[in-house]
């Protein structure tokens, strides 16, 4: 999970620091694409080739990135200071489609979540509606090798936001990623914050 959050941290770094940059994009409507099923053609036929590229581990896997990045120099974000700010990134194992993540810091589709509820989560107990009713509709989704176990599905619930200029940037970015068995029973659950709100 930390080194898929660095891929957007460092796709909306590199882009707040040329000011209005990327090119703005749609986040997919529901079921255009599915993790575990759909494969990087789809995903390119979609959202176009992705602007940025690359790889990472995970259970030891090598996966590969796709980032499509906007970010708005002189917008104003979800926050006050906040600079505006989205990313869409999708990873993929052998040619399908096992994560995907949206995060953003524009007011209209901003992801931040209530994370003073993580604690609610309880691995062999809490269910997927459970997760769903306590913190909402997650904003990204995986299967394995994104998570741990075989059978396993993920959702994702993650917010990042940058403050500040070219100078002096401050990023505060969050992450949580609960997993569910077939059953739809809490199996994992990972949280993680970095940097100031």
């Amino acid at each position: 999970m930390k080194t898929t959050f660095r891929l957007i941290i460092a796709a909306l770094a590199t882009s707040l620091l040329v000011g209005c940059a990327g090119t703005n994009f749609k986040r997919p409507d529901p079921g255009v694409l599915e993790v575990g099923k759909s494969t990087v053609a789809q995903v390119n036929q979609v959202m176009g080739p992705a602007p940025q590229t690359g790889e990472l581990m995970k259970n030891g896997e090598k996966l590969k990135s796709l980032r499509y990045v906007y970010a708005e120099g002189a917008g104003a974000g979800k926050y006050p200071g906040v600079v505006p700010a989205r990313a869409m990134v999708y990873l993929t194992h052998n040619d399908l489609l096992v994560a995907e993540e949206f995060v953003s810091s524009f007011p209209n589709d901003a992801t931040d979540f209530d994370d003073s509820k993580v604690s609610a989560i309880v691995k062999g107990k809490t269910t997927r509606s459970e997760v769903a009713s306590l913190l909402g509709a997650p904003n990204g989704k995986g299967v394995y090798p994104f998570v741990k176990t075989k059978g396993d599905a993920a959702v994702i619930y993650s917010y990042a936001h940058a403050k500040g200029n070219a100078f002096n940037m401050k990023f505060y970015n969050k992450a949580l990623v609960v997993s569910f068995d077939a059953n739809g029973i809490v199996t994992d659950v990972e949280y993680i914050s970095n940097g100031e709100k």
